[in-house]
């Protein structure tokens, strides 16, 4: 492992620990602001039934009739409130009354009338004048039955018209049971840990993207350096246009590596779908064996066998290659390349399967260019569409290789004289595994060819297309400054 990697590894770990401790610290600090929260409504809801008890005071004697009626009405009332995702359909609220020596005199659940709640600290401290609040388990051994109290005390008003604080002759203790709000904590916690993993995750994904734009330009360099020594002279038109190929080399891999999945999962229904036809012939062909039948017969069902069998191994060597040089997104060497001794070379190298067929081969150029090119890959475009011109020439046709010259092109043509691509067809012809019916023999390729021809002319700076065929860009130099690598279609092109 390089250093960089390390450093980018560790760098990540140092996040990922951090938002984790984040994440620790939000999610255990829910719970306390939820009871704080809590606290203070149930303050100011005992300060509330504090100052109702107060209006029946009666010579400092409490009177809680009224409170009792009130409950009573509470707890009887039918209402369904949704709160988010939470439903809620009764009243939990409790309270309880003691007098001033912590006797209770008034409990809305009815189970503590009578006891003495003087020790309990909401109780001792409120008859003192102080705050008292606790928490207490109404079930021992049960966690989730704690329960919040929060008391005020009752004063007796000795003024008049009720202005001014008395003697504290009781308190009066307002309850309400943690799970109730509990539910809502748990719910918080939730939706912070998913939002928390789901912000890690995004951060985890744009850093690697961003490390792609930041370790991706080192190697750009050594690229671009490389290609510099490899020149002889200077040629700042050549050095910008190999530096904007790199970059968009390296924009391309990220985009790839983003959408590489999608990408892999159309490439096998693709193949799946076309490998399906020459299955189904093989199977039939294999259970047809299995019966009685002449020989002649059975050798015919062989030949079927035996033709498909090429068919997908055809298909699946053209896919490796073209898998191979999708992949690729710049050249890694290139050199000058003259074009018309290879027109020459691949025409004399097609001239046996030509004569099977009766068609000629002439090549037709007024000069000679030189481009910078991939040789192997060059070779393997123009053979391909040499190739596909032989299949759709009728016997005694004429192929034609032609080299010529247009604008800033240098424009390499192969025509031929057969029936020429449908209308229907024409933007068709680049799809992978899109073929036509060759004309002898009623079938089809695998339907690779000018998607492999079409990826040559990509990595080339090219575009390809049925009509204008495929454009490079030229050497520079004595040779012609203009260059185009294409498949024309003059009178009657082929596929």
């Amino acid at each position: 492992m390089s250093k960089r990697t390390r450093i980018f590894l560790g760098i990540l770990l140092i996040y990922t620990v951090g938002i984790a401790f984040v994440l620790y610290r939000v999610v255990s600090d829910i719970d306390p602001r939820y009871r704080e929260s809590a606290e203070e409504s149930l303050v100011e809801t005992s300060q509330l039934l504090a100052t109702l008890v107060e209006q029946d005071v009666r010579d400092g004697t409490l009177d809680t009739t009224r409170l009792d009626t009130l409950f009573k009405a509470v707890y009887a009332r039918s209402f369904e409130a949704q709160i988010f995702n939470i439903s809620k359909s009764r009243v939990e609220l409790r309270t309880y009354v003691t007098d001033r020596n912590g006797v209770v005199v008034y409990d809305s659940t009815g189970q503590s009338l009578g006891k003495d709640f003087s020790q309990w600290r909401d109780v001792r401290l409120t008859l003192k004048g102080e705050y008292g609040a606790r928490t207490t388990l109404d079930i021992a051994s049960d966690s989730n039955s704690a329960v919040m109290y929060m008391a005020a005390p009752v004063r007796w008003v000795t003024t008049p018209n009720g202005v001014g604080n008395g003697e504290i002759i009781g308190s009066i203790t307002v309850g309400k049971p943690v799970q109730t709000f509990g539910q809502f904590v748990a719910a918080a916690r939730s939706r912070t840990l998913y939002v928390g993993l789901l912000s890690v995750f995004t951060v985890l994904v744009l850093a690697v993207t961003v490390s792609v734009w930041l370790v991706r330009p080192f190697g750009l360099i050594a690229d671009y350096a490389r290609f510099v020594r490899l020149q002889q002279g200077f040629h700042p038109g050549r050095l910008l246009r190999r530096g904007w190929d790199l970059l968009r080399a390296a924009y391309d891999e990220m985009r790839d590596a983003l959408a590489g999945r999608n990408y892999v999962a159309d490439y096998v229904q693709t193949l799946t779908h076309e490998v399906k036809s020459p299955l189904s012939a093989i199977r039939g062909a294999a259970e047809l064996l299995q019966e009685p039948m002449e020989e002649a017969q059975r050798q015919r069902f062989l030949g079927n066998i035996q033709r498909e069998t090429q068919r997908i191994q055809e298909m699946v060597d053209r896919m490796l290659e073209l898998t191979t040089l999708e992949t690729r997104r710049v050249l890694d060497a290139v050199q000058s390349v003259a074009l018309l001794p290879l027109l020459d070379e691949l025409a004399h190298a097609s001239q046996s399967v030509a004569a099977r067929r009766q068609v000629r081969i002439q090549v037709v150029a007024n000069t000679d260019a030189t481009v910078e090119a991939d040789p192997f890959l060059l070779r393997r475009a123009v053979s391909n569409l040499l190739d596909n011109a032989l299949d759709f020439s009728h016997e005694g046709g004429l192929v034609e290789l032609g080299l010529h010259l247009e604008g800033r092109w240098v424009c390499i043509t192969v025509r031929d004289q057969g029936s020429g691509i449908p209308a229907y067809a024409q933007d068709k012809v680049f799809e992978k595994f899109y073929s036509l019916e060759r004309p002898h023999s009623r079938k089809k390729s695998t339907g690779l060819g000018l998607s492999f021809v079409k990826e040559i002319a990509s990595l080339h700076r090219g575009v390809w297309n049925s009509t204008t065929g495929m454009k490079v860009r030229p050497a520079p130099g004595p040779s012609p400054r203009s260059g185009c690598l294409a498949r024309a279609q003059p009178a009657a092109p082929s596929r």
